[in-house]
């Protein structure tokens, strides 16, 4: 199963309400539809390729026997870093100001770091020179993550949420297979392979910058860490908010759980005798269910006005997925859960990030909130590997982890129909 890491709708309730009132009219174009949708490709490609492919071959070749230990040590500590960095940045975003564009500002120079952070990662020799390296790099993934999709709450209509969301995570998919195919068809090392998708990236984000036009907004008092700590605290404790993060959060968790080992599973738990070229199909069919699943949900939650049901279902899908797989482990019904969690995991992101966008407290401080809301996007790859290390490494194994699996999607599945807000 493969990859894993971000408008309102009919009137809220409350401060949620005033936070989508003054909500952008105007549609955003085709052409910036594409654009947008061609960034997010490319940050789906150097953030994804790295933790599927890259990251655990450089790690074997570092040192083989601890591997999976090394792997979720990496991920660890990028994870607390993305903690910390994605609020905080998101933060600092809605009160810069600059000529060039306060989200076009974040997303050019996160960008740009995070492709050298790739660089870097490539060139390192030791475990704990990738731990730094890949840490650094999620800082700049922060940064341009926050200008990023603060722009939907800025530039994009509510009736075009859903399509959007779509072109957000239907390239998912594509960019991981774009990215393991050029590294398999051509046979390159881990320091090419980084090199070659932090081109990729800054390729894939010029035409956007060069086409999208900032939003003029009011200059905001400083920020201090004492404010941004209780502004989180806000956010978090508001019910709508908080349970659209908690569903998330374990959907997100879920899907990174089933892939973060999927190489090594294939490896050392099924003994494929290709493991690289079945990674590869599995990515292909998930790529196929995911791209279908995603243009359809996206665009019937538009039409119809509703988002919980998507949601919901697209999530019970997942938990299908990890409940098949732990039940009959095998390759067939590895490239068929693959398909479910594509289409399953499609679906969600699409219509979950239009539905957070009805449920941001504060209007004024949109990237803030939904740095917040990244956190649960961008944390759980990051964690699931410590996560799943240990439950691999007892007696139930894999059963155990792709149980969790569907267990952690299931709730997830619960925690949106706590929504009170949204239909």
């Amino acid at each position: 199963m493969l990859p894993d890491f971000d408008s309102p709708a009919p009137a809220l309730a409350g401060s949620v309400g005033q936070a989508v009132a003054h909500g952008p009219a105007e549609p955003v174009t085709r052409r910036w539809t594409t654009l947008y949708g061609l960034v997010w490709f490319g940050f789906w490609m150097a953030n994804l390729v790295p933790l599927q492919l890259l990251l655990p071959q450089q790690l074997e070749t570092i040192d083989p026997p601890s591997k999976v230990y090394d792997f979720a040590v990496v991920n660890g500590v990028s994870g607390l870093v993305a903690l910390i960095a994605l609020p905080l940045c998101g933060a600092l975003c809605d009160r810069s100001r600059s000529p060039f564009g306060r989200r076009r500002l974040w997303l050019a120079a996160g960008a740009i770091a995070f492709a050298a952070g790739l660089i870097v990662t490539g060139a390192q020799t030791t475990v704990t020179g990738v731990v730094v390296a890949w840490a650094v790099s999620m800082i700049g993934l922060s940064a341009a993550t926050a200008g990023l999709t603060a722009v939907i709450a800025d530039r994009v209509p509510e009736k075009q949420r859903g399509m959007i969301s779509s072109a957000i995570y239907g390239p998912q998919a594509l960019g991981v297979v774009v990215g393991i195919a050029l590294v398999s068809a051509f046979g390159l090392s881990p320091l090419s392979g980084f090199a070659v998708i932090a081109a990729l990236l800054i390729v894939c984000i010029v035409p956007f910058l060069t086409a999208h036009r900032d939003t003029a907004f009011p200059v905001e008092a400083p920020l201090s860490i004492r404010e941004l700590v209780a502004s989180m605290g806000s956010s978090l404790r508001n019910r709508e908010f908080a349970w659209a993060f908690g569903g998330r959060l374990l959907v997100n968790l879920a899907n990174s759980l089933g892939t973060c080992y999927t190489l090594y599973f294939l490896t050392d738990g099924l003994k494929v005798s290709d493991p690289d070229g079945s990674l590869l199909a599995c990515t292909v069919l998930y790529l196929l269910a995911g791209l279908v699943a995603t243009t359809v949900a996206g665009v019937l939650s538009d039409r119809l006005g509703r988002r919980r049901i998507f949601v919901a279902l697209a999530a019970l899908l997942q938990a299908a997925s990890g409940f098949l797989l732990a039940s009959a482990p095998s390759l067939t019904v590895m490239l068929v859960a693959s398909a479910l969690m594509g289409g399953g995991f499609g679906a969600y992101m699409a219509v979950d990030q239009a539905l957070i966008t009805q449920v941001l407290p504060d209007a004024e401080s949109r990237a803030k909130d939904l740095g917040i809301m990244n956190i649960g996007s961008v944390v759980p790859p990051a964690i699931a590997p410590l996560i799943a290390g240990v439950v691999i490494s007892s007696d139930r194994g894999y059963p155990l982890l792709f149980a969790l699996v569907g267990a952690a999607a299931a709730v997830g599945a619960l925690l949106v129909y706590r929504i009170r807000s949204v239909r």
